[in-house]
Protein backbone atom coordinates (compact mmCIF):
# COMPACT_ATOMS: atom_id res chain seq x y z
CA UNK A 1 0.00 0.00 0.00
CA UNK A 2 1.26 3.45 -0.98
CA UNK A 3 -0.85 6.05 0.85
CA UNK A 4 -0.55 9.69 -0.22
CA UNK A 5 -2.26 12.91 0.86
CA UNK A 6 -3.98 13.93 4.08
CA UNK A 7 -4.83 11.98 7.26
CA UNK A 8 -8.34 11.39 5.89
CA UNK A 9 -6.74 9.37 3.09
CA UNK A 10 -4.64 7.51 5.67
CA UNK A 11 -7.81 6.45 7.49
CA UNK A 12 -9.25 5.22 4.18
CA UNK A 13 -6.07 3.16 3.64
CA UNK A 14 -6.39 1.65 7.12
CA UNK A 15 -10.00 0.64 6.44
CA UNK A 16 -9.09 -0.96 3.11
CA UNK A 17 -6.21 -2.90 4.67
CA UNK A 18 -8.34 -4.00 7.63
CA UNK A 19 -10.95 -5.45 5.25
CA UNK A 20 -8.30 -7.14 3.09
CA UNK A 21 -6.61 -8.63 6.15
CA UNK A 22 -9.93 -9.99 7.36
CA UNK A 23 -10.30 -11.60 3.91
CA UNK A 24 -6.97 -13.35 4.36
CA UNK A 25 -4.54 -11.03 2.57
CA UNK A 26 -1.20 -9.99 4.11
CA UNK A 27 0.76 -6.75 3.76
CA UNK A 28 4.04 -6.77 1.85
CA UNK A 29 6.83 -4.45 3.05
CA UNK A 30 8.11 -3.90 -0.49
CA UNK A 31 7.13 -3.94 -4.16
CA UNK A 32 8.94 -7.19 -4.97
CA UNK A 33 7.04 -9.30 -2.45
CA UNK A 34 3.60 -8.04 -3.49
CA UNK A 35 1.04 -9.63 -5.81
CA UNK A 36 -0.77 -6.27 -5.99
CA UNK A 37 0.26 -2.67 -5.24
CA UNK A 38 -2.52 -0.35 -4.02
CA UNK A 39 -1.88 3.38 -4.56
CA UNK A 40 -4.22 5.67 -2.58
CA UNK A 41 -3.94 8.99 -4.39
CA UNK A 42 -4.41 12.67 -3.56
CA UNK A 43 -6.06 15.00 -6.06
CA UNK A 44 -6.38 18.27 -4.13
CA UNK A 45 -3.73 20.27 -6.02
CA UNK A 46 -2.07 19.83 -9.39
CA UNK A 47 1.25 19.21 -7.60
CA UNK A 48 -0.45 16.49 -5.51
CA UNK A 49 -1.86 14.92 -8.67
CA UNK A 50 1.59 14.86 -10.22
CA UNK A 51 2.98 13.21 -7.07
CA UNK A 52 0.20 10.61 -7.32
CA UNK A 53 1.00 9.92 -10.97
CA UNK A 54 4.70 9.55 -10.12
CA UNK A 55 3.80 7.06 -7.37
CA UNK A 56 1.65 5.06 -9.82
CA UNK A 57 4.49 5.08 -12.34
CA UNK A 58 6.99 3.89 -9.75
CA UNK A 59 4.66 1.07 -8.66
CA UNK A 60 4.17 -0.06 -12.26
CA UNK A 61 7.92 0.05 -12.92
CA UNK A 62 8.75 -1.86 -9.72
CA UNK A 63 5.86 -4.33 -9.68
CA UNK A 64 3.54 -3.97 -12.67
CA UNK A 65 0.24 -4.98 -11.01
CA UNK A 66 -1.31 -1.77 -9.70
CA UNK A 67 -4.77 -0.77 -8.43
CA UNK A 68 -5.43 2.95 -7.99
CA UNK A 69 -7.88 4.47 -5.52
CA UNK A 70 -8.40 7.78 -3.69
CA UNK A 71 -9.29 11.33 -4.71
CA UNK A 72 -7.55 11.23 -8.07
CA UNK A 73 -9.59 8.18 -8.97
CA UNK A 74 -12.22 10.62 -10.18
CA UNK A 75 -9.88 11.30 -13.12
CA UNK A 76 -9.65 7.67 -14.23
CA UNK A 77 -9.24 8.66 -17.89
CA UNK A 78 -6.12 10.72 -17.06
CA UNK A 79 -4.62 7.81 -15.12
CA UNK A 80 -5.42 5.24 -17.80
CA UNK A 81 -4.13 7.49 -20.59
CA UNK A 82 -0.75 7.70 -18.88
CA UNK A 83 -0.72 4.16 -17.47
CA UNK A 84 -2.94 1.90 -19.57
CA UNK A 85 -1.70 -1.13 -17.65
CA UNK A 86 -3.34 -0.28 -14.29
CA UNK A 87 -5.66 -3.08 -13.21
CA UNK A 88 -8.44 -0.90 -11.75
CA UNK A 89 -9.21 2.70 -10.76
CA UNK A 90 -11.68 3.62 -8.00
CA UNK A 91 -12.59 6.90 -6.28
CA UNK A 92 -12.25 8.22 -2.74
CA UNK A 93 -13.60 6.06 0.15
CA UNK A 94 -14.94 3.40 -2.26
CA UNK A 95 -13.79 0.59 0.01
CA UNK A 96 -15.92 -2.20 -1.47
CA UNK A 97 -14.80 -1.44 -5.03
CA UNK A 98 -11.11 -1.51 -4.02
CA UNK A 99 -11.47 -4.78 -2.13
CA UNK A 100 -13.43 -6.28 -5.05
CA UNK A 101 -10.69 -5.24 -7.48
CA UNK A 102 -8.08 -6.95 -5.29
CA UNK A 103 -10.16 -10.15 -5.12
CA UNK A 104 -10.46 -10.13 -8.90
CA UNK A 105 -6.76 -9.42 -9.56
CA UNK A 106 -5.36 -11.75 -6.90
CA UNK A 107 -8.04 -14.25 -5.80
CA UNK A 108 -7.60 -15.62 -2.30
CA UNK A 109 -7.30 -19.43 -2.42
CA UNK A 110 -9.65 -21.35 -0.10
CA UNK A 111 -8.07 -21.85 3.33
CA UNK A 112 -9.18 -23.60 6.51
CA UNK A 113 -7.35 -20.98 8.59
CA UNK A 114 -8.86 -17.76 9.85
CA UNK A 115 -6.72 -14.59 9.67
CA UNK A 116 -7.46 -12.69 12.84
CA UNK A 117 -7.76 -8.91 12.73
CA UNK A 118 -7.43 -6.74 15.89
CA UNK A 119 -10.70 -5.20 17.09
CA UNK A 120 -9.28 -1.76 16.37
CA UNK A 121 -8.41 -2.75 12.79
CA UNK A 122 -5.04 -2.37 11.07
CA UNK A 123 -3.20 0.93 11.55
CA UNK A 124 -0.63 2.84 9.53
CA UNK A 125 0.29 5.09 12.46
CA UNK A 126 2.27 4.16 15.59
CA UNK A 127 0.30 2.29 18.23
CA UNK A 128 0.00 5.26 20.61
CA UNK A 129 -1.89 7.67 18.34
CA UNK A 130 -4.74 7.20 15.87
CA UNK A 131 -6.73 9.29 13.44
CA UNK A 132 -10.48 9.13 14.06
CA UNK A 133 -12.58 10.17 11.07
CA UNK A 134 -16.02 11.44 12.10
CA UNK A 135 -17.51 12.39 8.73
CA UNK A 136 -16.97 12.42 4.97
CA UNK A 137 -17.40 15.25 2.49
CA UNK A 138 -18.04 18.97 2.92
CA UNK A 139 -20.92 21.43 2.42
CA UNK A 140 -18.65 24.43 1.75
CA UNK A 141 -17.99 25.64 -1.78
CA UNK A 142 -14.69 27.49 -1.39
CA UNK A 143 -13.43 28.90 -4.68
CA UNK A 144 -10.03 27.18 -4.50
CA UNK A 145 -11.23 23.72 -3.43
CA UNK A 146 -12.62 20.70 -5.28
CA UNK A 147 -13.07 18.41 -2.26
CA UNK A 148 -16.92 18.40 -2.50
CA UNK A 149 -16.66 17.20 -6.11
CA UNK A 150 -14.20 14.49 -5.01
CA UNK A 151 -15.80 13.37 -1.75
CA UNK A 152 -19.35 14.75 -1.91
CA UNK A 153 -21.39 16.70 0.63
CA UNK A 154 -21.13 16.20 4.39
CA UNK A 155 -22.09 12.74 5.65
CA UNK A 156 -21.65 12.37 9.41
CA UNK A 157 -21.05 9.05 11.14
CA UNK A 158 -23.32 7.95 13.99
CA UNK A 159 -21.92 9.17 17.33
CA UNK A 160 -22.20 5.73 18.93
CA UNK A 161 -20.21 4.19 16.06
CA UNK A 162 -17.47 6.82 16.49
CA UNK A 163 -17.32 6.30 20.25
CA UNK A 164 -17.22 2.52 19.84
CA UNK A 165 -14.28 2.85 17.43
CA UNK A 166 -12.52 5.23 19.85
CA UNK A 167 -12.96 2.77 22.69
CA UNK A 168 -11.47 -0.08 20.63
CA UNK A 169 -8.51 2.08 19.63
CA UNK A 170 -7.78 3.02 23.24
CA UNK A 171 -8.12 -0.61 24.34
CA UNK A 172 -5.53 -1.46 21.66
CA UNK A 173 -3.03 1.09 23.04
CA UNK A 174 -4.01 4.47 21.58
CA UNK A 175 -3.22 7.37 23.92
CA UNK A 176 -4.03 10.22 21.53
CA UNK A 177 -7.07 10.46 19.26
CA UNK A 178 -6.73 12.91 16.38
CA UNK A 179 -10.27 13.83 15.32
CA UNK A 180 -10.44 14.54 11.59
CA UNK A 181 -12.97 15.28 8.85
CA UNK A 182 -13.23 17.87 6.11
CA UNK A 183 -15.12 20.15 8.53
CA UNK A 184 -15.11 18.87 12.11
CA UNK A 185 -17.19 21.76 13.43
CA UNK A 186 -20.03 20.85 11.03
CA UNK A 187 -20.24 17.32 12.44
CA UNK A 188 -23.85 16.20 12.86
CA UNK A 189 -25.49 18.97 10.82
CA UNK A 190 -27.01 16.31 8.57
CA UNK A 191 -28.13 13.99 11.40
CA UNK A 192 -28.71 16.48 14.21
CA UNK A 193 -32.13 15.00 15.04
CA UNK A 194 -30.80 11.47 15.40
CA UNK A 195 -29.30 11.08 18.90
CA UNK A 196 -27.95 7.63 19.78
CA UNK A 197 -27.62 5.71 23.01
CA UNK A 198 -24.13 5.27 24.41
CA UNK A 199 -23.37 3.78 27.85
CA UNK A 200 -26.99 4.23 28.89
CA UNK A 201 -27.36 7.85 27.86
CA UNK A 202 -28.27 9.78 24.74
CA UNK A 203 -25.47 11.36 22.72
CA UNK A 204 -26.42 14.14 20.31
CA UNK A 205 -24.48 14.19 17.02
CA UNK A 206 -22.80 17.55 17.66
CA UNK A 207 -19.12 18.48 17.89
CA UNK A 208 -19.31 19.56 21.54
CA UNK A 209 -21.17 16.46 22.74
CA UNK A 210 -18.89 14.17 20.75
CA UNK A 211 -15.74 15.89 22.04
CA UNK A 212 -16.97 15.58 25.63
CA UNK A 213 -17.60 11.83 25.28
CA UNK A 214 -14.28 11.23 23.50
CA UNK A 215 -12.54 13.05 26.35
CA UNK A 216 -13.88 10.42 28.75
CA UNK A 217 -12.34 7.64 26.64
CA UNK A 218 -8.83 8.77 25.63
CA UNK A 219 -6.07 10.54 27.59
CA UNK A 220 -5.55 13.04 24.74
CA UNK A 221 -8.15 14.20 22.19
CA UNK A 222 -6.99 16.63 19.49
CA UNK A 223 -9.40 18.47 17.16
CA UNK A 224 -8.40 19.15 13.54
CA UNK A 225 -10.02 21.09 10.68
CA UNK A 226 -12.37 23.22 12.78
CA UNK A 227 -14.15 26.18 11.19
CA UNK A 228 -14.73 29.04 13.68
CA UNK A 229 -18.51 28.71 13.88
CA UNK A 230 -20.08 30.32 16.98
CA UNK A 231 -20.69 26.92 18.65
CA UNK A 232 -16.93 26.26 18.73
CA UNK A 233 -16.94 28.55 21.80
CA UNK A 234 -18.67 25.70 23.67
CA UNK A 235 -15.64 23.43 23.21
CA UNK A 236 -13.18 25.79 24.95
CA UNK A 237 -14.48 25.04 28.50
CA UNK A 238 -13.86 21.32 27.80
CA UNK A 239 -10.23 22.27 27.19
CA UNK A 240 -10.08 24.20 30.46
CA UNK A 241 -11.46 21.10 32.22
CA UNK A 242 -8.81 18.86 30.63
CA UNK A 243 -11.29 16.70 28.68
CA UNK A 244 -9.96 17.88 25.30
CA UNK A 245 -6.46 19.09 24.45
CA UNK A 246 -6.21 22.90 24.36
CA UNK A 247 -5.54 22.83 20.61
CA UNK A 248 -7.58 23.92 17.61
CA UNK A 249 -6.60 23.46 13.97
CA UNK A 250 -8.54 26.21 12.14
CA UNK A 251 -7.90 26.73 8.39
CA UNK A 252 -8.36 30.54 8.26
CA UNK A 253 -6.79 30.71 4.74
CA UNK A 254 -6.52 34.54 4.81
CA UNK A 255 -7.47 37.64 6.80
CA UNK A 256 -8.19 40.30 4.21
CA UNK A 257 -11.99 40.67 3.84
CA UNK A 258 -11.63 41.25 0.09
CA UNK A 259 -9.61 38.04 -0.42
CA UNK A 260 -11.91 36.02 1.83
CA UNK A 261 -14.92 37.14 -0.21
CA UNK A 262 -13.21 36.03 -3.43
CA UNK A 263 -12.38 32.73 -1.74
CA UNK A 264 -16.05 32.40 -0.67
CA UNK A 265 -14.97 32.17 2.95
CA UNK A 266 -16.49 33.89 6.03
CA UNK A 267 -15.01 37.42 6.18
CA UNK A 268 -15.40 38.31 9.86
CA UNK A 269 -11.71 38.51 10.78
CA UNK A 270 -12.25 41.22 13.44
CA UNK A 271 -14.78 39.02 15.25
CA UNK A 272 -12.31 36.12 15.08
CA UNK A 273 -9.64 38.21 16.87
CA UNK A 274 -12.15 39.01 19.60
CA UNK A 275 -13.03 35.34 19.99
CA UNK A 276 -9.37 34.32 20.12
CA UNK A 277 -8.92 36.67 23.06
CA UNK A 278 -11.97 35.15 24.75
CA UNK A 279 -10.72 31.60 24.20
CA UNK A 280 -7.34 32.46 25.73
CA UNK A 281 -9.04 33.89 28.80
CA UNK A 282 -10.85 30.58 29.37
CA UNK A 283 -7.97 28.26 28.35
CA UNK A 284 -4.71 30.27 28.60
CA UNK A 285 -2.59 27.45 27.13
CA UNK A 286 -4.73 27.01 24.03
CA UNK A 287 -2.72 26.46 20.84
CA UNK A 288 -4.16 27.76 17.57
CA UNK A 289 -2.76 26.24 14.38
CA UNK A 290 -3.80 27.47 10.96
CA UNK A 291 -2.97 27.53 7.27
CA UNK A 292 -2.98 30.47 4.86
CA UNK A 293 -2.92 30.84 1.08
CA UNK A 294 -0.75 33.57 -0.44
CA UNK A 295 -1.00 34.80 -4.00
CA UNK A 296 -4.72 34.12 -4.44
CA UNK A 297 -6.04 35.79 -7.64
CA UNK A 298 -6.57 39.50 -7.03
CA UNK A 299 -4.52 39.57 -3.80
CA UNK A 300 -2.95 43.04 -3.66
CA UNK A 301 0.04 44.17 -1.63
CA UNK A 302 -2.48 45.91 0.63
CA UNK A 303 -4.37 42.62 1.14
CA UNK A 304 -1.14 40.81 1.96
CA UNK A 305 -0.02 43.52 4.41
CA UNK A 306 -3.45 43.21 6.06
CA UNK A 307 -2.71 39.50 6.58
CA UNK A 308 0.71 40.25 8.12
CA UNK A 309 -0.80 42.84 10.48
CA UNK A 310 -3.59 40.41 11.41
CA UNK A 311 -1.02 37.71 12.23
CA UNK A 312 0.80 40.20 14.47
CA UNK A 313 -2.41 40.70 16.42
CA UNK A 314 -3.68 37.11 16.34
CA UNK A 315 -0.34 35.64 17.53
CA UNK A 316 -1.16 32.16 16.24
CA UNK A 317 1.04 29.40 17.63
CA UNK A 318 1.50 27.22 14.56
CA UNK A 319 1.14 28.39 10.96
CA UNK A 320 1.57 26.74 7.57
CA UNK A 321 1.40 28.66 4.30
CA UNK A 322 0.80 27.67 0.69
CA UNK A 323 1.30 29.48 -2.58
CA UNK A 324 -1.99 29.54 -4.51
CA UNK A 325 -2.08 26.82 -7.13
CA UNK A 326 -4.84 26.45 -9.75
CA UNK A 327 -6.70 23.16 -9.50
CA UNK A 328 -8.68 21.79 -12.42
CA UNK A 329 -12.38 22.21 -11.66
CA UNK A 330 -11.95 25.01 -9.07
CA UNK A 331 -13.91 28.22 -9.70
CA UNK A 332 -10.92 30.32 -8.57
CA UNK A 333 -9.23 29.51 -11.87
CA UNK A 334 -11.61 31.90 -13.66
CA UNK A 335 -10.89 34.85 -11.37
CA UNK A 336 -9.09 37.85 -12.87
CA UNK A 337 -5.75 39.36 -11.82
CA UNK A 338 -3.57 36.30 -11.21
CA UNK A 339 -0.57 36.98 -8.98
CA UNK A 340 2.83 36.46 -10.68
CA UNK A 341 4.82 33.47 -9.44
CA UNK A 342 7.75 35.60 -8.27
CA UNK A 343 5.36 37.71 -6.16
CA UNK A 344 3.85 34.56 -4.64
CA UNK A 345 7.35 33.37 -3.69
CA UNK A 346 8.25 36.70 -2.13
CA UNK A 347 5.01 36.85 -0.11
CA UNK A 348 5.40 33.23 0.96
CA UNK A 349 8.89 33.99 2.30
CA UNK A 350 7.61 37.05 4.18
CA UNK A 351 4.70 35.25 5.82
CA UNK A 352 6.91 32.34 6.88
CA UNK A 353 9.48 34.74 8.35
CA UNK A 354 6.74 36.51 10.28
CA UNK A 355 5.17 33.34 11.67
CA UNK A 356 8.56 31.79 12.53
CA UNK A 357 9.36 34.85 14.66
CA UNK A 358 5.99 34.57 16.45
CA UNK A 359 6.55 30.85 17.03
CA UNK A 360 10.07 31.41 18.36
CA UNK A 361 8.87 34.02 20.85
CA UNK A 362 6.05 31.79 22.08
CA UNK A 363 8.39 28.82 22.53
CA UNK A 364 10.99 30.95 24.34
CA UNK A 365 8.26 31.82 26.84
CA UNK A 366 7.89 28.11 27.64
CA UNK A 367 11.48 27.74 28.86
CA UNK A 368 11.37 27.00 32.58
CA UNK A 369 7.90 25.50 32.46
CA UNK A 370 6.97 21.85 33.01
CA UNK A 371 4.82 20.42 30.21
CA UNK A 372 3.10 17.12 29.50
CA UNK A 373 4.76 15.31 26.58
CA UNK A 374 3.77 12.15 24.70
CA UNK A 375 6.77 10.07 23.60
CA UNK A 376 7.03 9.18 19.90
CA UNK A 377 10.56 7.71 19.66
CA UNK A 378 13.17 6.51 22.16
CA UNK A 379 16.92 6.14 21.53
CA UNK A 380 19.82 4.95 23.66
CA UNK A 381 19.81 8.04 25.86
CA UNK A 382 17.31 10.51 24.47
CA UNK A 383 13.76 10.58 23.22
CA UNK A 384 11.52 12.63 20.93
CA UNK A 385 7.99 13.57 21.81
CA UNK A 386 5.29 16.18 21.41
CA UNK A 387 3.65 18.58 23.80
CA UNK A 388 -0.10 19.19 23.85
CA UNK A 389 0.61 22.03 21.40
CA UNK A 390 2.03 19.69 18.75
CA UNK A 391 0.19 17.41 16.34
CA UNK A 392 2.24 14.61 14.75
CA UNK A 393 4.13 15.38 11.54
CA UNK A 394 2.82 18.95 11.12
CA UNK A 395 3.89 20.80 14.28
CA UNK A 396 7.05 20.94 16.37
CA UNK A 397 8.68 18.32 18.59
CA UNK A 398 10.17 18.11 22.07
CA UNK A 399 13.68 16.65 22.23
CA UNK A 400 14.50 15.02 25.58
CA UNK A 401 17.85 14.20 27.14
CA UNK A 402 18.33 11.52 29.82
CA UNK A 403 15.20 9.79 28.53
CA UNK A 404 16.40 6.37 27.37
CA UNK A 405 14.28 4.69 30.06
CA UNK A 406 11.00 5.92 28.55
CA UNK A 407 8.73 3.96 26.20
CA UNK A 408 6.86 4.98 23.06
CA UNK A 409 3.41 6.22 24.08
CA UNK A 410 4.40 7.31 27.60
CA UNK A 411 2.92 10.64 28.68
CA UNK A 412 5.46 12.30 30.98
CA UNK A 413 6.21 15.62 32.67
CA UNK A 414 9.12 17.44 31.03
CA UNK A 415 11.07 20.44 32.29
CA UNK A 416 11.70 22.72 29.27
CA UNK A 417 15.30 23.94 29.10
CA UNK A 418 15.63 25.49 25.63
CA UNK A 419 13.79 26.32 22.41
CA UNK A 420 14.33 27.31 18.79
CA UNK A 421 11.89 28.58 16.13
CA UNK A 422 9.75 25.44 16.13
CA UNK A 423 10.94 22.88 18.73
CA UNK A 424 11.52 22.53 22.47
CA UNK A 425 14.31 20.83 24.42
CA UNK A 426 14.01 19.41 27.91
CA UNK A 427 14.46 16.62 30.43
CA UNK A 428 11.90 14.29 32.04
CA UNK A 429 10.92 15.23 35.57
CA UNK A 430 11.45 12.26 37.89
CA UNK A 431 8.35 10.96 39.63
Amino acid sequence: MVSLGCPKNLVDSERILTKLRSDGYAMSPDYQGADIVLVNTCGFLDSAKEESLEAIGEAIAENGRVIVTGCMGKEAEVIRARFPGVLAVTGAHQYEEVVGAVHEAAPMPPSPFVNLVPDAGLKLTPRHYSYLKISEGCNHRCAFCIIPSLRGDLVSRRPDAILREAEKLVEAGTKELLVISQDTSAYGVDIRKEPRMWKGQEVVPHMTDLARELGKIAPWVRLHYVYPYPHVDQVIPLMAEGLVLPYLDIPFQHASPAVLRRMRRPANEAKVLERLRGWREIAPDITIRSTFVVGFPGETEEDFQYLLDWLDEAQLDRVGAFRFEPVEGASANALPDPVPEEVKEERYARVMEKTAAISAAKLQAKIGRTLEVIIDEVGDDGATGRSQADAPEIDGEVFLRDAGHLKQGDIVKVAIEDADDHDLYGVPVSA
